[in-house]
């Protein structure tokens, strides 16, 4: 799995009739590779909320993915009508999905994306199932085309020589190309700039441990994996230049929502003068909140919290106790940085600085003639 051959680790097979959505179950990461394959829609939907598949824009054409299974999935009587039975099956389905990651907006940009086009035609609902893949693969196209122009856009932003600290992974897991802000790594890299990877374990899941350092090994990337508690450290040794991140969710005024512990990465950039780079595509805006405070952060299962590993269910023997049984845990699965920590925030339509609203209306609007043209 190299730059030039990316291969997503989310994938639509078959044919409109029949499809079959195939998905990296990235739980059991990175000592087994082992795909899921499947033709039902509560699968799919079962497989955003366990994390078989995370990452926002992942999320998002999964989910696009996974409609277009669960409506092949629907069974119509022949007086059916998209007034009465069909219509009502995909706003089920709609909802299901919309339930699955309450943060990471790609989710439900992308499911209005595959209402619109739903909503688009009085077509039967064969020609809608058609029209339904064709949608959820072009957000797939899309986004793997965004990683690419955001990985020239932020690369561009690094410095050429020099440490770069990163958190969670943002590669190509997470995405349906070769990532944000990974990409913008990768992308630097081929520009020639003489950097070196320090990857956050990132609990309690270890994104960065079992993902992050999976993939750098894969392509063949100089990385470090550190615990996340090191990176204060190495700030203070001259051996970040930069740190650079992704999100799941932007508010209007740049506030940004990630993984867990981003926060305190910016927190520390901001203390030792390190340019701090938030890399995401427009559909990870979300104009209509205001501020992180509006921004649900989803409370996970303590038990990610208290044991490392078994996160399959298949697995949960092989999980290891790190604390004291029930011991209470709390488990956010996201932090808010505040718009004033971040230098720059990284699209695929170009780079926006702060003061961030006016920029980040912009970049929205920009992306949205580009797709109607």
């Amino acid at each position: 799995m190299d730059v030039e051959t990316q291969i997503s680790a989310v994938r639509l097979l078959g044919t409109a009739r029949d499809p079959v959505v195939s998905l990296l179950d990235q739980r059991l990461l990175p000592s087994r590779t082992v795909w899921l394959a499947t033709s039902d829609g509560e699968v799919v939907a079962q497989a955003i909320t366990d994390m078989v598949v995370r990452g926002a824009p992942a999320i998002g054409i999964t989910a696009a993915y996974g409609l277009v299974v669960a409506m092949a999935g629907v069974h119509w009587p022949p007086e059916a009508t998209p007034s009465d039975v069909e219509g009502e099956r995909f706003e089920a389905w709609r909802r299901r999905f919309a339930r699955t990651r309450p943060t990471a907006v790609n989710l439900f940009w992308a499911l209005d994306r595959m209402a619109a086009c739903y909503s688009r035609t009085e077509a039967g609902p064969e020609t809608k199932l058609f029209e339904l893949r064709a949608e959820a693969i072009a957000i797939h196209d899309e986004d793997r085309a965004y990683c690419a122009a955001m990985a020239g856009h932020g690369a561009a932003l690094l410095p050429e020589a020099g440490g770069i600290l990163t958190h969670c992974n943002t590669g190509a897991l997470a995405t349906g190309g070769v990532g944000t802000a990974l990409g913008v790594f990768r992308g630097a890299l081929m520009a020639g700039k003489r950097l070196h990877l320090y990857a956050d374990e990132t609990r309690p899941f270890l994104q960065g441990a079992r993902l992050t350092a999976w993939e750098c090994q894969q392509d063949h990337l100089p990385a470090t994996l550190i615990c996340d508690n090191a990176a204060a450290s190495l700030m203070r040794e001259g051996k970040i230049a930069a740190a650079i991140v992704g999100s799941d969710r932007i508010a209007r005024n740049g506030d940004v929502c990630n993984k867990i512990g981003t926060y305190n990465v910016a927190v520390l950039c901001k203390h030792h003068g390190i340019p701090f780079y938030v890399v995401a595509p427009t559909s990870t805006i979300d104009l209509g909140c205001p501020d992180g405070g509006a921004i649900p952060i989803e409370q996970r299962s303590p038990r990610e919290v208290t044991h490392v590993g078994g996160w399959a269910p298949e697995d949960l023997l092989a999980s290891l106790a790190v604390a004291p049984d029930s011991v209470a845990a709390l488990n956010p699965a996201f932090d808010v940085t505040p718009a004033e920590l971040v230098t720059a925030i990284v699209t695929e339509v170009g780079v926006a600085q702060p003061p961030y609203a006016e920029g980040l209306a912009a970049m929205v609007a920009a992306a949205e003639a580009r797709r109607q043209r």
